[in-house]
């Protein structure tokens, strides 16, 4: 659950402005003797504007030492309106100091740029300074990475609704700074998950510690009391944070509640939770990001509270789109209305790749429920999340992913068209935007990119996973979803080799010239709907269905061959050889337990030095490979390793934060998004809870202005901030959500599953079937010491799969489950004996198969 807020780091406006006052002292990286040169013209406009040029857009005069311009309201970008100068020389490897004085006649942010005036625009530094009636002065330090001749001093003050007046003085760039230091604040060195510990599941912390013997601890509650205590286990230095640590295991500690804290060499930790529903509202919230990403639909306050808006992107000005897209650069002579689904991270992009897997990964918090052992279906009811679809009986999370698959079924090329049933790769505005900047505000046209064979399979495989999980609550959508999934799949088939174009503008590439993996995850997808033959030698047919995919991060949109494997174990169906796929999934969990029992973070991830961008999601997609492990086994080994992975991301890490917004004492607030903008404009919110940040990422090739300023020569888990124009190190995307709404749900199953289950023992056997038809027999042992009253069982049918009689119980089906009612006749089961019952069921062509199991349950 949610904890306070006691936030002891600074904030982001102190860690990269620091409010000059009158006893501020000069850059101390030149000698004495030395003076700094100031490379700006007129900077305290001496000289009235001498030096200094800004957009025809603005008026004003300097006087008095200060340049007042008015700045016309209504504009949208911030670089509608800016301020400048020219051909300022900076020397790679040494360090500047920006300094300036400003007011406004309104609290607002603006954009100080120190960059090339060419595209790209490379930038040596960014920063968004909030301004206030009252003059302040602001100094940002950057060190150059390159020579430049012509750099540009621009202060971008567009985008504001309202007309204001800026107010600017004593501006100096100054040579001989300090280089900028990035010392984020830790916290504690006793590092710790800053939400909760299962009662029953491994419970570590790490200390930050240069001691070489052990030191010893003590786990108090949140009344002082001692209840716990013990010495660390020393490790030393470790690679991926920089620091020599040690471990601390508290897992035989029994007692429960919150507030408890850990204290160890002299520090005490953030307080956790041992024990209740510790998962519940994160799984809620992680699934409930959604609705305020959804395009095409104006957001409701009533029900994501501050996430209120107008409707993006509904062909409203200033929006041009997107009920009549047409292709960039007149490459097609027809246009799509594909308004709806789901923006991709913080900008106003929506890709079918990565729309692809979000909604699949979605989808299988619900598929996962319906068929793992623990799994807890009516946790996603209807009425379940926050979201506008209640009442309408279906269950929430499908609502939710529907929003998405419409749209990807909206992206395929019309019948007659050249590429027909392809589906166009992505749809974005034609040039980038600026932060803040809401949906319905964004003045860009928008165009339709090529089609593409990875998009044509994305909509192919998630389409079909759509269909089997419609079908008990819509069937005429599940058949339209089966159908775009089928003509998609024979377009893909047709033209296997479409890769996808990228302009370099507008949008993200999501580029990916290797779909054997595409055309294996989507032909397993049709194949666990349809059970056809072609689909089912396609799949066995593949170079991936034998080879080890389980590397790190275990799968993502560019590599999907792992999610066909978690399904085919997972979702009961007859593919030959079955057995050797649930043997692979089991292997690849155990290559990630072997690497999460090596690392004093409890981290299967990163151990090579290299953190992709979005490793936190890589984290969590390799916790979902080693859940759906618990799943097929039931060894508890597996549910344990993913509740310790979760402590890595909920604040045992390097920097002590938490990852996900809402959650823990020191969190993630700041992820780069146009909307939740709080950090560039206070009357915008910051990202919901449940939101995950991207996480520390050291290709430095891919880095941000902001991490390339703060972040060179980091350690790798320490190669984050939580800054908004850190998009390579803090983006939010709904492909990083997904595993979290995995993983979140599984962890909230097992809080719900240690209040333990009746010791029952259920078999479930097929024991005849023809064509249309079986026979199935279900026989229940009560395995404990203590009668079973009001016997309960409930398994969710295979696909293709419904009942038609049954003898001896009572059964009822409600969308995909079947609950079974008045076992021997309702009387109490005895220890030591069984109850049998019958039933017949109807099929589709496919051989019929058990459920992945069957739940018991008692009164």
């Amino acid at each position: 659950m949610p904890r306070p807020h006691s936030r002891r780091r600074l904030g982001v406006a102190v860690i990269t402005a620091l409010l000059l006052g009158s006893a501020a002292a000069a850059p101390a990286a030149l000698a004495q003797d030395e003076e700094p040169t100031n490379l700006i013209t007129n900077g305290d406009f001496a000289s009235g504007t001498t030096g200094w040029w800004s957009t025809a857009n603005l008026t004003g005069e300097a006087a008095d030492g200060e340049w007042c311009l008015d700045v016309p309201g209504g504009t949208l970008n911030a670089w509608d309106a800016i301020i400048g100068q020219n051909d300022l020389p900076l020397v790679a490897g040494e360090s500047y100091e920006l300094r300036f004085t400003a007011r406004a006649s309104a609290d607002l942010s603006v954009r100080a740029l120190v960059q090339r005036d060419v595209d790209p625009w490379p930038t040596a530094l960014e920063e968004f300074p909030g301004l206030t009636a009252e003059a302040q002065t602001y100094s940002y330090s950057f060190t150059a990475n390159t020579d430049w001749s012509d750099a540009q001093l621009a202060f971008q003050i567009g985008r504001h609704a309202e007309p204001w007046q800026f107010c600017l003085s004593e501006v100096a760039l100054l040579t001989g700074a300090e280089p900028p230091v990035y010392d984020p604040d830790t916290g504690p060195r006793v590092r710790v998950n800053q939400v909760a510990y299962f009662p029953d599941a491994p419970k570590q912390a790490t200390l930050v510690t240069d001691a070489t013997d052990p030191v010893p601890w003590q786990l108090h509650d949140a009344a002082g009391t001692l209840v716990a205590q013990g010495e660390s286990s020393p490790h030393g230095d470790e690679s991926t944070s920089g620091e020599s640590v040690h471990v601390i295991d508290f897992s035989a500690a029994t007692a429960t509640g919150e507030g408890f804290t850990l204290t160890a060499d002299g520090e005490t930790s953030y307080p956790f939770a041992i024990g209740g529903d510790v998962y519940g509202d994160m799984a809620v919230d992680a699934l409930s990001f959604y609705y305020p990403q959804r395009s095409g639909i104006a957001i409701d306050d009533g029900i994501a509270p501050g996430y209120g808006r107008e409707a993006g992107h509904v062909d409203v000005a200033p929006n041009q789109g997107d009920g009549a897209v047409p292709c960039y650069g007149g490459a097609c002579d027809y246009t799509l209305d594909v308004t709806g689904g789901w923006y991709d991270a913080g900008d106003h992009g929506k890709y079918v790749v990565n729309g692809g897997i979000s909604v699949a990964q979605v989808m299988s918090v619900y598929e996962r429920a319906l068929h793992a052992p623990t799994g807890d279906v009516s946790r996603l009811g209807d009425g379940s999340l926050r979201i506008p679809e209640h009442g309408d009986g279906v269950p929430d999370v499908l609502d939710e992913a529907r929003w998405e698959i419409e749209f990807l079924m909206a992206m395929q090329v019309p019948a007659g068209e050249e590429l027909a049933g392809m589906a166009h790769h992505k749809i974005h505005d034609e040039n980038w935007t600026g932060l803040p900047l809401m949906p319905a505000d964004d003045p860009q046209a928008r165009f339709l990119e090529p089609p593409s064979t990875a998009a044509t399979l994305n909509l192919a495989a998630a389409a079909a996973q759509a269909a089997r999980l419609f079908e008990p609550y819509d069937a005429e959508f599940a058949a339209q979803a089966l159908e775009a999934a089928e003509t998609a799949w024979a377009a893909a088939l047709a033209h296997p080799d479409v890769y996808a174009v990228d302009r370099g503008a507008g949008g993200g590439p999501y580029g990916d010239n290797d779909v054997t993996d595409e055309f294996y995850w989507a032909a397993t997808e049709l194949f666990l709907t349809t059970g056809a033959k072609t689909y089912e030698e396609h799949v066995l047919g593949s170079e991936h269905h034998e080879a080890d995919t389980f590397g790190p991060g275990a799968f993502f949109w560019g590599s999907v061959a792992t999610v066909a494997k978690l399904d085919l174990a997972l979702v009961p169906n007859a593919l030959p050889g079955r057995e050797d796929v649930v043997a692979q999934v089991v292997a690849g969990a155990d290559h990630y337990l072997e690497l999460q029992a090596a690392s004093p973070w409890g981290l299967s991830y990163g151990s090579n030095g290299t953190f992709d961008w979005g490793s936190n999601s890589a984290v969590l997609n390799e916790l979902v490979v080693v859940a759906t492990a618990f799943d097929l086994t039931g060894e508890a080994r597996y549910r344990d390793g993913v509740l310790t992975g979760l402590d890595y991301l909920l604040g045992r890490n390097a920097l002590g934060n938490s990852y996900v917004t809402g959650y823990g004492s020191h969190d993630s607030r700041n992820q780069h998004s146009r909307w939740y903008a709080n950090q560039l404009d206070p009357s915008l919110p910051n990202p919901p809870a449940g939101t995950l940040a991207g996480g520390p990422n050291t290709v430095a090739s891919t880095w941000d202005p902001v991490a390339q300023r703060w972040l060179t020569g980091c350690a790798p888990q320490r190669c984050y901030i939580d800054d908004i124009g850190s998009w390579a190190t803090n983006e939010l995307t709904i492909n990083w959500n997904a595993p979290l709404a995995q993983i979140a749900n599984f962890a909230a199953d097992q809080a719900a599953d240690v209040a333990g289950k009746p010791s029952c023992n259920v078999e479930y056997r097929i024991n005849g079937q023809w064509p249309g038809g079986f026979n199935a027999q279900v026989i229940v042992t009560n395995t404990g010491d203590e009668p079973l009253k009001d016997l309960t069982l409930t398994w969710a049918l295979p696909t293709g799969q419904s009942i038609v009689h049954s003898w001896s119980v009572a059964l009822v089906q409600e969308g995909h489950l079947v609950t079974a009612t008045e076992l021997g006749g309702g009387h109490e089961l005895k220890p030591g004996r069984t109850y049998t019952f019958g039933l017949i069921g109807s099929k589709d062509a496919r051989t019929a198969v058990a459920p992945a199991s069957v739940t018991c349950s008692a009164g």
